[in-house]
């Protein structure tokens, strides 16, 4: 974090003060920010998608083919945002959209052939982001950092009693 900025106001040192910059729920924001938009940047640059594009693209290139509901869930993205990428996607020949046999009114979302190349690009690209980031912590941190996400996601999911893919992102 950079060094704080002088101010006019004094803080109070007592065990109560509320300090945003220390709060883990900020904090995991703002790392999450900050890699969001660095990620953002290259997928822009490199194939014009921004991030809840890539998303999309990732789970549909893993998975095959979806329904927006299954992409909601596999995101944590809410429907409007599920909504707003799969159209941007489908309007540059990236996704095929098609009706859902088994529902009359579901749709599903499937890669088209340019979307294959492209999903085939951005995977390579997100590896590399990710090693990036990872070259900053040794291998022990990198890993418990995984793990420690991975614990408080689960307790996150029993405190609220669900897996509320609605959230805020």
């Amino acid at each position: 974090m950079k060094a704080k900025q002088q101010t006019d106001v004094t803080e109070t040192e007592t065990p109560d003060v509320f300090r945003l910059e220390e709060f883990l729920p900020y904090r995991l924001s703002v790392a999450s920010n900050r890699v969001s938009r660095l990620f953002a940047r290259h997928y822009s640059e490199a194939f014009g998608l921004t991030i809840p594009e890539w998303r999309v693209l990732a789970v549909i290139g893993r998975f095959g083919t979806l329904s927006p509901s299954a992409v909601c869930e596999w995101t944590a993205m809410d429907k409007v945002k599920v909504s707003r990428a799969a159209a941007g996607l489908v309007s540059r020949g990236l996704l095929r959209q098609s009706q859902d046999p088994s529902d009359g009114r579901g749709r599903l979302l499937k890669l088209t052939r340019k979307g294959i190349t492209v999903h085939g690009g951005v995977v390579p690209l997100a590896r590399e982001l990710e090693a990036t980031l990872a070259a900053g912590l040794t291998k022990a941190e990198w890993a418990a950092l995984n793990k420690a996400l991975v614990a408080i996601t689960e307790h996150v999911q029993t405190i609220d009693g669900q897996d509320d893919y609605r959230a805020v992102d």
